[in-house]
């Protein structure tokens, strides 16, 4: 279930005529709402949803360059870094050479596999509970403006 803060006012797309507050503030609060939710599902299956992402993302690409995988998720180096250690220490990843001596190589382990597809398990209830509570349509407008408006945010950065 996701909770929401309460003393929120009731405000539709239509009615929003011009932006109020810290864009920075709602979307990180709004993060933080969304993440909780889902953090409750993947908790069944051992994981935060910083880890299934990760472990997702090294399933799609791996066999992967750290450079390489830090690029697609949006993470600097040093935070991939971090976010890769305690998924080699449970024996979910391996970090090995690559393609010449000053690469290196990311991939999921046998058991890294296994606890992707139960995590994998875990995350399909927390998205069909978040449609069920936002509607389907909503969310399909939700993702649709937010690719709009990171691809708008990525294309001015410098």
């Amino acid at each position: 279930m996701i909770t929401m803060p309460a003393a929120r006012p009731s405000v539709t797309l239509a009615t929003a005529a011009t932006p109020r507050g810290c864009s920075n503030f709602k979307l990180r609060q709004a993060d933080r709402v969304v993440s909780r939710h889902y953090d409750r599902h993947l908790a069944e299956a051992g994981l935060k949803t910083s880890q299934y992402s990760l472990l997702g993302h090294i399933a799609a690409m791996a066999p992967v360059r750290p450079a390489a995988l830090a690029a697609a998720m949006a993470l600097d180096a040093s935070t991939l870094t971090r976010n890769l250690q305690p998924l080699v220490a449970q024996g979910w990843v391996a970090v090995g050479a690559g393609d010449d001596a000053r690469s290196r190589s990311v991939q999921l382990t046998e058991a890294g596999r296994a606890k992707h597809a139960e995590a994998k398990r875990a995350w399909k209830k927390a998205q069909l509970a978040f449609n069920a509570r936002l509607g389907e349509a909503r969310v399909a407008e939700l993702h649709a403006l937010l690719d709009d408006c990171l691809q708008r945010l990525d294309a001015a950065e410098p």
